[in-house]
């Protein structure tokens, strides 16, 4: 199920650069790790779900492209961002 305004809101709040930014790593990053986080708890629900446990794949793979392409360019923000969203 997708996120709704008000729960990306909640969850990027701290991480945005400016008021309409929904392109930044940063926001990504931290929509991917909610959604990573729901589907996690979904998939402790419903162990045989594979093809939901193929998009949580492709997410974490994501994330983790867009966190190594963060920590080349802007190490300081990588550094706070995986402290503030506790990766």
């Amino acid at each position: 199920m997708a996120l709704t305004h008000k729960q990306k809101e909640k969850v990027t709040g701290e991480v945005k650069r400016h008021d309409k930014d929904t392109g930044s790593p940063e926001y990504q990053i931290a929509l991917f790790t909610e959604q990573i986080k729901r589907l996690t708890t979904h998939l402790k629900k419903n162990k045989k779900d594979f093809h939901s446990r193929r998009g949580l794949l492709k997410m974490v793979a994501k994330r983790k492209k867009l966190l190594s392409y963060l920590e080349k360019t802007n190490e300081s923000a990588y550094k706070e961002l995986v402290t503030t969203l506790g990766l």
